[in-house]
């Protein structure tokens, strides 16, 4: 009986080795799979990140098509010296008056008048006037060229619903910027009919409106409503034009 104890003691200690074997083998997976499961986790974090940042990202600055004029002509001195003296002989200021304007990079305007007294042939009366309305691009209200656009509209239906028009009648203007349209009618002033030529013109962001007019007195016969036009139309040419050369 007291050798069988040794044998007994190596007995048990041989049995314990694969038990521990199998402790530590059962560690070991453990360990491995904590592992995986953080590598797991750390992606789902990139992820996350990955997002964030992409919606962090600006959204494009907001952009307009800038305007395509950027001043205006001196009023008067659009139009010609040797136009503006045909079409009203007689003016009281033959350079024109300036109208009042606290902006003159957006508005600006000029007009002439005058009575030309023919004695006992009567006297013929003129009015000539021109302004001009540059618009410029904003990214809230549109680019230059479309608040032109929208105005112009707006401009020619002030024209068409003038008070007192008789006989008015509206049409386009070939050859006088981007987009013109010439209103003609007849109002009576003073006990006399006034023939009127009256044209809105857009060149890019900028619009044009000139107004021609006239009357005879003391007996002169009305001027005829081709000669109104043609004046008008000529003078809205050079008009126009000056916005351009203004430019340059």
């Amino acid at each position: 009986m007291q050798r069988s104890a040794p044998r007994l003691t190596r007995i048990l200690a041989a049995a314990a080795v694969p038990v521990m074997l199998v402790v530590a083998g059962c560690s070991s997976d453990s360990g491995s799979g904590g592992g995986k499961g953080a590598a797991e986790a750390g992606g789902a974090q990139g992820g996350t990140t990955a997002s964030a940042s992409a919606s962090a990202t600006p959204s494009p600055t907001p952009t307009v098509e800038p305007a395509k004029f950027a001043k205006l002509p001196t009023a008067c001195k659009a139009i010609t010296a040797k136009t503006t003296a045909s079409l009203v002989p007689k003016a009281k200021n033959e350079n024109g008056t300036a109208a009042a304007s606290t902006d003159l990079a957006h508005r600006s305007g000029c007009s002439w008048n005058g009575l030309d007294d023919k004695g006992v042939k009567g006297s013929q009366y003129r009015w000539l006037d021109v302004s001009f309305y540059r618009y410029d691009s904003e990214v809230s209200l549109g680019s230059g060229q479309e608040r032109a656009r929208e105005n112009f509209a707006k401009e020619l239906g002030k024209v068409q619903a003038t008070t007192g028009a008789k006989t008015l009648s509206t049409a386009p203007v070939a050859g006088v910027g981007d987009e013109a349209k010439i209103v003609t009618y007849t109002v009576n002033k003073t006990g006399e009919d006034f023939p009127y030529a009256s044209i809105v013109a857009r060149s890019g962001n900028v619009l044009v409106l000139l107004s021609y007019n006239g009357a005879g007195y003391a007996g002169a016969p009305v001027p005829r409503a081709k000669t109104i036009v043609e004046g008008a139309t000529k003078a809205a040419k050079e008009a126009v034009a000056s916005v351009a050369a203004a430019n340059k």
